[in-house]
């Protein structure tokens, strides 16, 4: 009977830390109703979740944008904060797609960031945004200036998709939250991502593993 248990029952570790996740998810909510009586409580998901979002524009847009936009991130989600609907998802979900929203403009920065690339190949600069971080997953250099390419031919949509699950690494309910998609969209949007991209890139595997939703 203790051998069953120990096969079958999930390790305490992992029983913890989705304890903790939870408790997190709950946490934030409560800091955003808090900060709507006291606003000095919203400081608390900054200091949550800054380091991840200013990763994430950082990724996207360089180092020097993200330290701007970071700040005006969570200004609009300080601003919008009573808009937060807690039924629709998790805070850390709610913050993303404001990044995404954020980001959306200033993609002209973005393609210009796209087009260095493909006159680098060889070297990758320390702050180039988004291509180095995504391009560093893929196995084999030579594909780096194609996979620009497709980057930067693919609709918006599909683009915004693609990055918040590389470099945020959001779930996929995390991902169809922060751009107000269904799950289901996002992993079929994701299926044909991997299907363009491997055919841009010669058949080479087109970065991301397999589903996680």
């Amino acid at each position: 009977m203790s051998a069953l248990r120990e096969v079958s029952d999930p390790p305490r570790e992992v029983e913890d830390a989705h304890v903790i996740e939870d408790a997190h998810v709950i946490e934030d909510a409560h800091v955003i109703e808090e900060s709507l009586r006291v606003p000095e409580r919203f400081g608390v998901l900054y200091d949550r979740y800054a380091t991840e979002i200013h990763r994430f524009v950082a990724g996207r847009l360089g180092t020097q944008a993200a330290d701007d936009l970071t700040a005006e991130i969570f200004l609009a989600a300080f601003r919008g904060r009573a808009d937060f609907d807690a039924r629709r998802g998790v805070v850390r979900g709610w913050l993303y797609g404001i990044a995404s929203n954020v980001i959306a403009q200033h993609r002209k920065r973005e393609t210009r960031q796209l087009q260095i690339m493909r006159r680098a190949v060889a070297d990758e600069p320390a702050d180039t945004g988004h291509e180095d971080v995504v391009t560093g997953r893929v196995t084999a250099a030579s594909v780096k200036g194609r996979l620009a390419s497709a980057l930067d031919a693919m609709p918006d949509a599909d683009r915004d998709v693609l990055l918040l699950l590389a470099l945020a690494d959001l779930s996929y309910q995390e991902i169809g939250q922060a751009l107000d998609i269904p799950a289901g969209t996002v992993g079929s949007r994701l299926n044909r991502i991997r299907r363009k991209l491997r055919t841009a890139l010669g058949g080479a595997n087109p970065i991301l593993g397999e589903a996680h939703g």
